[in-house]
């Protein structure tokens, strides 16, 4: 396979890898919600836990992933991570309590680790002048999966029924991410099987590799570190709030998903367009802008009037949403280096595993029940994490280049 040739594949078969996981964290918990609501009469906070769990998953394996890739290999986590992927949604048509949601979300968590910190690692890998493209690419189908999912899992649920399309989505995962995890190796185990190699990253100028160690003692680290527990909460929180929301102000179900698609189709989107802009305009502006965006949408979304500003007002708080994934991963590359890549940004992203949850959806979901509903109050501490944010990732210093 050529260098092109298989660049192409890796990013190609990384990204489908990437699509059911997605549409299950992103997308199936906003539309599922007043369902799982109705059947297992709780509140909208112990719905909102069932993101918690997917986050804290995350928290714990994202890191162990980070390590474990080097030494059993990107393919072989990936396959795990679909097979689980696909087994993991066999628990839901069985689920008798809501307990065994937030096992089914757990699980969701760590097959969504084995799959994305791999993929990342490899795309950039292969393209390592275009790291922001390769890594948008990514990141844009891990979001945008949900936007053209959440309204057909609306349309399963009423056509087909709970029990079977729970079964059907288990297969239909399964069997596609075994099958794109077979394109996603690194170039030097392309080359050991007897392909071409890529060119080596020597030929681009690459930051210093820091160990692990070295980065937790450098503020960038903790800064992209807290960026990922304040924006991230504010992000993730609208996976659940969005049709909440909607239901409130009157929508129907299928109006009211139309605010959660509107979040995922820019947060899929801007994964893209930002990782891209990210090469040339620079990762921290990039990230900023958007983040203060984001936190101006929240404090004016609870003052919307009708589905299409509130939309439009999600949707910006999605492309913000998508920025920190698309552009914190070669972000992290430029301040640590691309040698110990995996372990030190699964290490960032124990702040969306165990910060993001708990301020995000938990909590907002316990507010609203506590205050009858008042998305104003919570709209607004979200939005402030957002420009907050926005100030802690221009403290984020990438290093100067110099090749490997």
């Amino acid at each position: 396979m050529s260098d092109k040739g298989g660049g192409i594949a890796a990013v190609i078969g990384s990204s489908v890898a990437i699509f059911w996981v997605g549409a299950f964290i992103f997308g199936y918990p906003g539309v599922m919600g007043s369902y799982w609501q109705q059947t297992f009469h709780v509140g909208r906070g112990a719905v909102g836990n069932s993101l918690f769990f997917v986050l804290a998953s995350v928290g714990i394996f994202m890191f162990l992933v980070g390590r474990l890739q080097e030494k059993l290999g990107i393919r072989r986590m990936m396959v795990a991570g679909a097979v689980l992927c696909g087994l993991d949604m066999l628990v839901l048509p069985y689920a008798s309590n809501i307990f065994m949601i937030y096992l089914w979300a757990f699980l969701m968590g760590t097959a969504s680790s084995f799959i994305y910190i791999p993929a990342l690692t490899t795309v950039q890998r292969w393209f390592p002048a275009r790291r922001g493209l390769v890594s948008g690419i990514v990141n844009f189908t891990f979001g945008f999966s949900a936007a053209l999912m959440s309204p057909l899992f609306s349309y399963l649920l009423n056509s087909a029924g709970y029990f079977a399309m729970n079964i059907a989505l288990g297969i239909a995962a399964l069997v596609v991410g075994i099958f794109a995890a077979q394109f996603t190796d690194l170039p030097q185990e392309v080359a050991a099987s007897g392909g071409a190699q890529a060119k080596p990253a020597a030929t681009v100028a690459m930051p210093r590799s820091l160990t692990v160690s070295q980065s937790v003692r450098t503020r960038s680290f903790w800064s992209l570190w807290l960026v990922w527990a304040l924006q991230g909460a504010a992000g993730i929180a609208m996976v659940t709030l969005s049709t909440q929301f909607g239901l409130s102000s009157g929508l129907s179900l299928a109006s009211a998903v139309v605010i959660l698609t509107a979040f995922n189709f820019t947060n899929g989107l801007g994964r893209l367009l930002m990782g891209w802009l990210s090469d040339t305009v620079g990762r921290n502006h990039a990230m900023s802008v958007t983040f203060f965006a984001a936190g101006c949408s929240y404090l004016i979304l609870p003052h919307a009037g009708g589905l299409a500003a509130m939309a439009v007002l999600a949707a910006i708080i999605g492309l913000a949403f998508g920025t920190l994934f698309a552009v914190s991963a070669p972000l992290a590359i430029d301040c640590f280096g691309q040698q110990h890549f995996g372990a030190i940004y699964g290490l960032v992203f124990t702040a969306y595993g165990f910060v993001a949850g708990p301020l995000g959806p938990s909590l907002s979901g316990y507010f609203l029940d506590a205050t009858g509903g008042n998305f104003v109050a919570v709209f607004g501490y979200l939005g402030a994490f957002c420009i907050v944010s926005g100030v802690m990732i221009l403290l984020v210093q990438p290093q100067r280049a110099a090749t490997e």
